[in-house]
């Protein structure tokens, strides 16, 4: 049964929004609300303690304040809307910026931004996206409440928060979008869910399934002894384990980020070191690291840089064919914490310190050189990149 939840939303003068979506309509991933723009419309979000919202595009530096939250415990992105876990749910912040991927070229978009609505439910929240902004779904999962959420992104586009379904699930929980509907770990095992709730009957053995991100190829699943890759989707999904190696003892992944629709991601272990695995050849590589990572992220660009931060705030870029470290920065922010975010795109990453008040810019091709010191409109006690 769908719930329709329709805010009365802040909206800005500009307009924003950032995710690549599928040939929906005639329109290339157009909505009538938003207009066609030349480049990739970036920018960032920025939320204070107080839940003050505020936008600062990348290429004018212009900011804008977008109006405020309930005070914030997380911020998660899918690179066009920004989730802000609250004390009551998630708030949904839309930039109103996003891309659409036409294969071998994108399309760009620019429309109003606003703040949606909230998702209610309680406790600790994981959400986790498609590659589509604009089609298919968004899910969540609410520790406190044990419940999975699946939410339609064709309307959330459209300014309203319609949930697919509410279903309970397990503690610990992963909740993935598939297709129209999702999968669900209940234990060691990841079951298909259509876009009523409804189990299709498809499922595959996860041992302690932990982290969860979707890739141009499929969406990867951690689990204690690899990964699964699930194809296809909610009613076609074909389930892939991608072991780690036999010949290699190291931590497992207990997170993945990347450069959003790109094949090879990054995995943290919570100790030194990180994974990088390749969805398209179903293939692990371990990189040992002196210093211990608190974030991790793989460009896969032609260089195949992976960006790291550091527990003592420095930003790293290794090369992923060697393990190699090819540039440091300097501390950059004194002792990382929950809120201390890395957000690569395909030629910068960005680092925010909520103590100095300000967001570097790091061209990590050019020797992880700091190429901009952002100030923005609020605080960066949190911060998200959208526009991508």
């Amino acid at each position: 049964m769908e719930t329709h939840t329709r805010a009365s939303p802040t909206r800005s003068s500009l307009a924003p929004d950032a995710a690549p979506t599928e040939d929906t309509s005639d329109g290339h991933g157009h909505i009538a609300t938003a207009a066609e723009v030349e480049e990739p419309p970036l920018a960032l979000i920025s939320v204070d303690g107080d839940g003050n919202v505020g936008m600062l595009d990348l290429l004018s530096e212009e900011a804008t304040d977008l109006g405020s939250v309930e005070k914030p415990r997380a911020l998660a992105t899918d690179g066009r809307y920004a989730f802000v876990s609250t004390t009551d749910g998630v708030q949904i912040v839309d930039s109103a910026r996003w891309s659409w991927n036409h294969g071998d070229h994108f399309h760009y978009y620019l429309g109003a931004p606003q703040i949606s609505g909230t998702v209610p439910g309680s406790g600790p929240v994981t959400v986790t996206w498609g590659m589509l902004a604009t089609a298919g779904s968004t899910a969540m999962h609410f520790e406190g409440s044990g419940e999975a959420v699946l939410l339609d992104n064709r309307a959330l586009g459209e300014g309203e928060i319609v949930e697919r379904f509410r279903v309970d699930a397990a503690a610990g929980a992963v909740v993935v979008p598939l297709g129209e509907g999702a999968i669900i770990s209940d234990g060691d095992t990841l079951a298909a869910y259509d876009s009523t709730g409804t189990k299709t009957g498809l499922s595959a053995v996860c041992t302690e399934p932990a982290g969860a991100i979707t890739t141009v190829v499929g969406l990867v699943i951690g689990c204690a002894e690899g990964a699964v890759l699930v194809g296809g989707d909610d009613e076609t999904a074909e389930f892939t384990l991608i072991a780690y190696p036999d010949d290699l003892e190291a931590p497992r992944v207990r997170e993945f980020d990347a450069r959003k629709g790109r094949p090879t991601v990054a995995g943290l272990t919570g100790s030194s070191g990180f994974w990088l695995l390749d969805t398209r050849e179903k293939s692990w590589t371990y990189v040992a690291t002196e210093d211990t990572p608190v974030r991790v992220s793989a460009v896969d660009d032609k260089d195949g840089h992976v960006v790291t931060l550091d527990a003592d705030g420095r930003v790293r870029v290794y090369a992923a064919a060697t393990g190699e470290e090819m540039a440091v920065t300097d501390t950059l922010v004194d002792q990382p914490g929950e809120g201390t975010a890395l957000a690569v795109d395909g030629q910068r990453a960005y680092v925010n310190d909520a103590v100095a008040g300000v967001v570097y810019e790091i061209d990590y091709a050019d020797g992880a050189r700091v190429a901009r010191s952002l100030d923005t409109s609020t605080l960066p006690l949190y911060i998200a990149e959208v526009g991508r």
